[in-house]
């Protein structure tokens, strides 16, 4: 069921979003992806171009039978006829229909120059383009947006051009007209005062395209938006040629938190940091930690003055609850961690320390020791709950007597790794071997082989991510070393971090974490 046409919230993901660096949808991504969108609630979805890709040709193809949108119209892109081409001879018209979507966007010369220089054809047959493809379109039961592709460069070169453009598309039948900011070059104010000026002149339906050249794409379609816009083209995280293209997942919490437009069903903003991961998976490309409202430091907090501000009220830090889309507020330990940020994050994980100065007193004081020697707990929450448990009293489960690693290369230059661990847990001396793919992966593997004679239920847990950084690189070899390791066991994941001159003792150390972690987290 199609939400009524008030404001339109339309995605392009799928065809300019496609167009980053890096990004290479299959049809099942492109399909997955749509799902997605839907899921979120935006209502139109540009799935390609039809006739000019064969990708696209087929994700139309498929969609009619596999794709079930509850929320979104899909929408077909492609360019008027070609100068001199009669529009129903035309073959990439042609495969608009084809495609069998409901919504069709067609992208025109709104630049004069371009229209000369790249085109070459009059301007007056450049609208005949327009007009009739429009026309053609609507005729055969289609709804047309046309983007007006250089339309705010061609405006700087003549003020009216684009304007009869948008008066002739929407007279033969066009629902909107679409300014598309094509370089990116614009900035807010300019915009506002762009956009007014054409709506004033033109008095057709008005949508915006922002790329993000100045870094400005963003607030640019909101500036468009409160000079009068009701259609905002966006893409998922922002993805996009060049720099990019303006972020669904920042301009529609921007347009319905801050400017009270109803753009998805009541709900779905909810959705936006699931969505939003879940299709930087599919492009296989990591999550922007830092992306507004999505991003997990989206609503963190280092400073110790914010975490004394926070224990009061949440919302002294926050512009918004975190919660409303999906993420949630982080407490950050460092060096600069006060009293009040040990509280807010040990509550955070569960601990409730408001009744416990001393046990706070002793956490700050660890913090900043190991801070000052490279260790750093923004990342390795399971690390930092050691330190709140050991602060408690608490027995952290085993104790080390040793470990070895030997790494052996023989004649041939095949290498074999092999590592012994000797454990004190549940009062029996334990000793454990194994062999590795490496001194680290030996380790790990003798370690867990020994938890796992008095624990086997723990026998899925393992290590998934192992990361290195060197802290000193001034001092080559002999420098320190940061060792962040992550850790699952089927159902949760938790992260460790080691520090130490020797990389091997730096990976013991966050893997003895691991493995005693794990171990709380069963008791617990």
């Amino acid at each position: 069921m199609v939400r009524p046409d008030g404001f339109h919230v339309y995605d392009t993901t799928l065809r300019d979003g496609a167009q980053r660096e890096g990004i290479s949808y299959s049809v099942n991504d492109k399909l997955a992806v749509a799902r997605l969108l839907d899921d979120y609630g935006v209502g139109f979805i540009e799935g390609g171009w039809p006739g000019a890709l064969p990708k696209d040709t087929e994700f139309f193809q498929r969609a009619q039978s596999e794709l079930r949108l509850s929320n979104a119209e899909l929408v077909a892109f492609g360019a008027t006829r070609k100068a001199g081409v009669k529009v129903d001879q035309d073959p990439q018209v042609r495969a608009l229909l084809d495609s069998m979507a409901p919504v069709i966007t067609i992208v025109a010369k709104s630049d004069v120059r371009h229209v000369t220089d790249a085109l070459r054809t009059t301007l007056d047959e450049n609208v005949a383009m327009v007009q009739d493809t429009v026309r053609f379109l609507v005729g055969e039961g289609r709804r047309v947006f046309v983007d007006m592709e250089h339309f705010f460069d061609g405006y700087k070169h003549d003020h009216d051009y684009g304007v009869r453009l948008l008066i002739a598309a929407a007279e033969a039948g066009a629902s909107v007209g679409v300014l598309c900011d094509t370089n990116g070059g614009m900035l807010p104010h300019g915009m506002y005062e762009v956009v007014s000026d054409v709506k004033v002149r033109s008095g057709v339906r008005l949508g915006i395209h922002c790329q993000d050249d100045t870094g400005c794409a963003i607030a640019n379609s909101v500036s468009a938006v409160e000079a009068g816009v009701s259609h905002v083209q966006c893409t998922a995280n922002g993805y996009g040629e060049r720099t990019g293209n303006a972020d669904l997942f920042v301009v529609v919490p921007n347009l319905q938190l801050k400017l009270g437009i109803d753009c998805l069903p009541a709900g779905s903003l909810q959705e936006t940091v699931r969505i939003s991961h879940a299709i930087a998976e599919i492009a296989n490309i990591a999550p922007n930690t830092h992306q507004p409202y999505a991003g997990w430091a989206s609503f963190a907090h280092k400073a110790g003055l914010h975490a004394s501000a926070l224990k009061v009220s949440a919302e002294l830090y926050n512009h918004i609850d975190p919660a409303v889309v999906g993420n949630q507020q982080n407490v950050l330990v460092t060096e600069m961690a006060g009293r009040a940020s040990i509280e807010l994050k040990g509550a955070e994980l569960g601990h409730d320390l408001s009744n416990k100065p001393e046990v706070v007193s002793r956490v700050v004081e660890q913090v900043k020791e190991l801070e000052a020697e490279g260790w750093s707990f923004e990342a390795a929450d399971a690390s930092f709950e050691l330190l709140i448990w050991g602060s408690e009293g608490r027995e952290l489960s085993f104790q080390i007597e040793s470990w070895r690693t030997i790494v052996e290369q023989d004649a041939l230059g095949a290498v074999s790794t092999e590592a012994t661990v000797k454990i004190h847990l549940d009062g029996e001396r334990i000793i454990s071997t194994a062999e590795g793919n490496g001194p680290v992966n030996a380790l790990d593997r003798a370690l867990r082989s020994a938890i796992f004679q008095k624990y086997p239920d723990l026998e899925g847990m393992r290590l998934v991510d192992y990361k290195v950084r060197i802290l000193d690189e001034t001092s080559g070899t002999g420098a320190r070393t940061r060792v962040l390791i992550g850790t699952t066991d089927g159902h949760d994941s938790w992260s460790t971090v080691g520090v130490h001159e020797n990389v091997i003792a730096a990976s013991w150390r966050a893997l003895e974490d691991a493995v005693r972690y794990g171990l709380l987290r069963r008791d617990r």
